[in-house]
């Protein structure tokens, strides 16, 4: 089932997505969603997926038009990827608490406090924070990038902290962790999950590295309160792989509600349900049919990042790419 987010009639979307239709075929253009979006915006989308699939999926398109539907740092990762292309974001108050909780100011001071560690800045960051880095990384592959860098090597990971604790834990590096957090991911709490488990002790628990349930989550699998069975953190798209591939027929998922479209989609015959129905990005909801239909019509909200700057934050792309 859909996902019920906003507004528009059935009626206006149905004529929305056909304005958007003729829109792209005339710009020659490809539509990237966020797994956060509408279920509206991710069905028209020529490609649904993470930040930096999204990216991916534009460099290697031969479309000279590209409509980021996500949030701005997203727009950022596929202009500096794709310098020649046309990058569009349908509404550029699409911001992200997380990549707003650091600039490159603050980075080089905190680099200057730790000579010789090397950075590792998740996705999440503003092309400034990307090119002050080492290495970029997502949910999916942070693990990897941490476990390549030498055990003499002194870490600083950033933003997300809890994404960091998690590493931490897992690998036994040490790390230092930028005090930055997901306002969504946040919210969700080992209190939420533990309801959830109680009201419904057959489903399987997938949960978001990113989340503030996940320290506490690693100590009760460690202690034997929560079913280790049952229990996966793992990024967006490795939830999507297990949903599919389990024989389990619930899931509860503790990440942000727009994932649950795509589960959903892909699997028809099971059930999903969020870990709290008020787990939503308010910015990634503000990206709507019409705003995609204006911004492609208009040409609107252009995003570009500066070539020298764009050349250093590619560095650190290429590097966890090449991982």
């Amino acid at each position: 089932m859909a996902l019920a987010l906003y507004h528009d009639t059935a009626e206006t979307a149905a004529v929305l997505t056909a304005e958007i239709g003729t829109l792209r075929r005339q710009r020659h253009a490809v539509i990237l969603a966020h797994n956060y979006e509408y279920g509206e915006i991710q069905d028209l989308a020529d490609y649904v997926g993470d930040s930096l699939g999204m990216a991916q999926y534009a460099a290697q398109s031969a479309a000279p038009v590209l409509v980021v539907c996500g949030v701005h740092f997203m727009a950022e990762t596929s202009a500096i990827l794709s310098p020649e292309k046309t990058v569009l974001i349908p509404d550029p108050e699409a911001g992200c608490s997380l990549a707003a909780s650091i600039d490159a100011a603050q980075l080089r001071a905190w680099k200057a406090e730790h000579p010789g560690a090397v950075v590792v800045s998740y996705v999440n960051t503003t092309a400034e924070v990307k090119a002050e880095s080492d290495y970029c990384c997502t949910s999916g592959n942070a693990e990897r990038v941490i476990r390549a860098i030498p055990d003499a090597k002194e870490i600083l990971f950033l933003p997300d902290m809890f994404l960091g604790s998690y590493l931490r834990q897992i690998t036994g590096r040490t790390m230092h962790l930028w005090a930055g957090e997901c306002h969504v991911h946040a919210a969700i709490q080992p209190a939420l999950v533990e309801r959830q488990r109680a009201a419904l002790p057959g489903a399987e628990l997938l949960i978001h590295p990113e989340c503030g349930c996940v320290s506490s989550t690693l100590h009760y699998l460690a202690t034997g309160k929560l079913s280790a069975a049952g229990t996966h953190i793992l990024s967006t798209e490795g939830m999507i792989r297990h949903a599919a591939a389990s024989a389990s027929t619930q899931f509860v998922v503790a990440t942000e509600i727009g994932v649950l479209h795509r589960m959903r989609k892909a699997n028809p015959t099971k059930a999903f349900l969020p870990v709290d129905e008020s787990i939503s990005c308010k910015y990634m909801k503000l990206i709507t049919l019409a705003k995609v239909r204006d911004s492609l019509r208009d040409l609107t909200h252009v995003v570009t990042v500066e070539p020298e700057l764009a050349a250093r934050a590619r560095t650190a792309i290429e590097r966890m790419i090449a991982l």
